[in-house]
């Protein structure tokens, strides 16, 4: 099978951070990431934060549902998800889904180069139940909907420019989007139990107001080759855009997607998978199952929100399992990086990493309340691999 090798590399400028700041490329012979030692040790007790980290790491909290973030006079909305950091001079922005519809929209907080809070704002206001999204690498974030027929908003994060619907780029369940400036494409995942997995097409890149929507076409099995139908209809009505095109391949509730070097890694929760796309040769294959996991024991369960480290890791967030953010090293290790305790009533959303590598932001989205109105958004620092 496939497998995945990588060429570490420094991050160069701010459209590598907004992938997730890694240098990757596939190619080795293995089988899906077992359990195994992390690279940062084994977690010591909670913080006074309730978080448990391995040696030399700390965590903040920067925001709280329902109150001001910081000394600012803007307030955190409720249930916070996807997320992603930009660069912003020598500070940079988080910015913040909220999965509440309606409602839904996105904030941000704006940091100095010292990592203070020095202004939060919304960037996205009025939409439906914002799930996950993904940076593009002309600096703005894509909201995605996660609703039946719902819709991609370009946001600025910056907070300068207004909102824009996408709606060139279909009306499906969106959870989670990756851009490719490779090949120039955007890819999808759609949340349902039997969804797909799309790429759009800009008819010119940096512009998404026009482009084509495609469906990946593959076997059954979990590994394979594939290759791409146009959605005929990407508007979704009468016929649901999966069901569009004879062979687009079946996903089990998708929702992480992050891009690096010529990969797609994206995650299906209803099956607790990580999938890998190789777009170098049209081939996908498994990168995580926790039924593959030797003895049973799986560290990763709850399989979600995805993103990636300089030094070629994936980070991994639970929605339920034990609450943690796991770390897949590119020896195909597994292993909790972190965990929440005492919020078992929430998931883990929105892991982004700042410009530098050197800050790991996420949200619980319901926190210790299990409700969406007590929502916290955290920042760990501490010795990440380069």
């Amino acid at each position: 099978m496939e497998r995945r090798s990588f060429l570490r590399g420094a991050v160069v400028g701010t459209s590598a951070a907004a992938f997730g700041f890694t240098l990757w490329q596939g190619a080795a012979s293995a089988a899906p990431a077992q359990p195994g030692p992390g690279p940062y040790g084994a977690l010591g007790p909670a913080d006074s934060n309730g978080i448990l980290l391995p040696s030399g790491f700390t965590s903040r909290v920067i925001a709280r549902s329902g109150q001001k973030v910081g000394s600012t006079s803007h307030t955190w909305h409720k249930a916070p998800d996807g997320g992603a950091c930009f660069a912003d001079g020598p500070g940079w922005i988080y910015v913040s889904n909220s999965e509440i519809n309606p409602g839904g929209g996105a904030g941000a907080v704006r940091f100095s180069s010292s990592g203070a809070i020095t202004g939060a704002y919304g960037v996205l206001s009025g939409t439906r139940q914002n799930c996950a999204g993904g940076s593009t690498p002309w600096n703005t974030w894509l909201s995605c909907e996660e609703v039946s027929r719902g819709y991609v908003y370009e946001a600025d994060p910056y907070g300068v420019q207004s909102a824009v619907r996408r709606s060139a780029m279909g009306r499906f369940k969106h959870e989670a989007a990756a851009a490719d400036p490779v090949r120039r494409a955007v890819y999808l995942t759609e949340d349902e139990s039997d969804g797909c997995l799309y790429r759009f097409l800009p008819a010119t890149w940096g512009d998404l107001s026009l482009g084509t929507l495609q469906v990946l076409k593959a076997g059954s099995g979990t590994s394979g080759s594939f290759t791409w139908g146009t959605v005929p209809d990407p508007d979704g009505s009468p016929t649901h855009t999966r069901n569009q095109v004879s062979g687009a391949k079946r996903f089990n509730g998708g929702e992480g997607c992050h891009y690096a070097n010529d990969t797609v890694w994206f995650t299906t929760k209803g099956d607790n998978r990580l999938w890998q796309l190789n777009l170098a040769s049209n081939t996908y294959e498994l990168a995580y199952d926790d039924s593959l996991v030797a003895g049973g024991s799986a560290p990763l369960t709850g399989v979600d929100n995805v993103t990636g480290s300089a030094s070629g890791d994936l980070f991994v967030a639970e929605d339920g399992g034990n609450m943690e953010i796991c770390v897949i090293t590119p020896d195909d290790v597994v292993a909790p990086f972190l965990r929440i305790s005492g919020q078992s009533g929430s998931e883990i959303t929105g892991p982004a990493f700042s410009p530098d590598g050197s800050r790991l932001y996420f949200s619980s989205q319901r926190g210790t309340s299990g409700s969406s109105s007590g929502g916290i958004t955290y920042e760990v620092t501490g010795p990440f691999r380069a």
